[in-house]
């Protein structure tokens, strides 16, 4: 199979989809891999180790979508990629496809066959494909509020973990996956006072036991969130439902209940976001202000540390890779079911429910393309 790498074009997204160790991987197995220019260059990866691994390097990402069969990439396409991207042709990348109508439409439009990181889906209803990511995104999360919580950044002025003689902040974290578990062993480690609500009794069992002290867990509901965040100083939001919009679990009337140069963060900000007046940001003006509460809702947060991101990204995404190469996506997807639950849109129409319903679009079963 022909796999094209192109360079990623939204703000500030310094990821490349595949690292040298894995082009080499498809290499050995008989693929011919083609990335785009300076693609890597951002992560840590210049074109000499892409060649070095058997690639070929090409200068225009019109070139690597032309020759292209299946592109793998990290974000989905944005509006001046559109027109690259050709009929039967496989994306192999994340979409989020239920925030945004304009892209699902364009990718309907283009008959391509497109197959959502997002939405690879486990038995045990894990998100292989997604987890990498989300710890990164939620690690991140705390050090992105810790910063913003600062006076000069327009913060409350307050230091996470406090010190001796001074109470350290106090952080809510909206979900207990994967994003809302690293986070809160991030600011756990920092010595701030957590708590984490989430809608799984079995889930907070588990989190009741591994955590520290200074972590602690609470159901998930609207009285219990209302009563929380007027003491809180970091509020994480970091709750998924795989392909479809996130929910509002903190609505624009509850910022009257918050305190001056609270921080919010809202991881789930791809999804729609899960805190109402949450809207995306980029890296390069990452935050604003609504009701003295200061709001960051980076849609990419791991593009900031690329070199982790593209390592674990590629650790993850290699092998289903290369079985969609190795198979051809109609026969890997038969014999994959984790890889089947991740086709969102085939040849024009939409085939993940979730998709479907957000946008009120006709839905038609996968099956009738396998």
């Amino acid at each position: 199979m022909i796999i094209g790498v192109p360079k990623e074009i939204k703000n500030n997204e310094n990821r490349v989809a595949l690292t040298p160790a894995g082009v080499k991987e498809f290499c050995k197995r008989g693929h011919e891999v083609y990335i785009q220019d300076s693609a890597g260059f951002d992560s840590g990866f210049p074109n000499d180790e892409y060649e070095s691994a058997g690639a070929k390097v090409l200068s225009t990402i019109e070139e690597v979508y032309g020759i292209s069969e299946m592109i793998i990439k990290v974000k989905e396409p944005i509006e001046s990629e559109y027109p690259l991207v050709k009929e039967d042709q496989l994306l192999f990348t994340y979409f989020h496809f239920a925030s945004y109508r304009p892209l699902t439409e364009a990718m309907i439009k283009s008959k391509a066959v497109c197959l959502a990181y997002e939405t690879v889906e486990k038995e045990d209803r894990s998100l292989p494909l997604l987890i990498p990511m989300s710890e990164v995104a939620g690690r991140m999360a705390v050090q992105e509020g810790a910063k913003y919580l600062e006076k000069p950044l327009k913060g409350r002025g307050i230091l996470l973990g406090g010190v001796p003689g001074v109470n350290p902040a106090n952080v809510l974290i909206l979900g207990g996956g994967i994003v809302g578990t690293q986070a809160a062993k991030m600011a756990a480690g920092l010595g701030a006072d957590v708590t984490i609500v989430d809608i799984s009794l079995p889930r907070l069992r588990y989190l009741s036991d591994i955590m520290p002290a200074n972590v602690s867990t609470l159901m998930s509901n609207e009285y219990n969130i209302r009563e929380l965040i007027p003491h809180q100083d970091l509020i994480i939001g970091a709750v998924l439902i795989p392909g479809a919009k996130a929910p509002h679990l903190v609505t624009r009337d509850m910022l009257k209940d918050m305190r001056a140069g609270t921080v919010l963060v809202d991881v789930a900000v791809d999804q729609g976001g899960c805190i109402e007046t949450c809207k995306p940001t980029t890296h390069q003006d990452p935050t604003y202000i609504i009701d003295e509460v200061i709001h960051y809702c980076v849609a990419n947060m791991p593009g900031a540390v690329p070199y982790t991101s593209t390592v674990a990204l590629t650790n993850a995404t290699l092998p289903y890779g290369l079985e969609l190469a190795n198979k051809g996506w109609k026969r890997a997807c038969r014999e994959n079911k984790e890889l089947k639950l991740g086709l969102n849109v085939v040849k024009g129409e939409v085939v993940y429910q979730a998709v479907g319903e957000a946008f009120e679009l006709p839905y038609t079963h996968v099956e009738k393309f396998l």
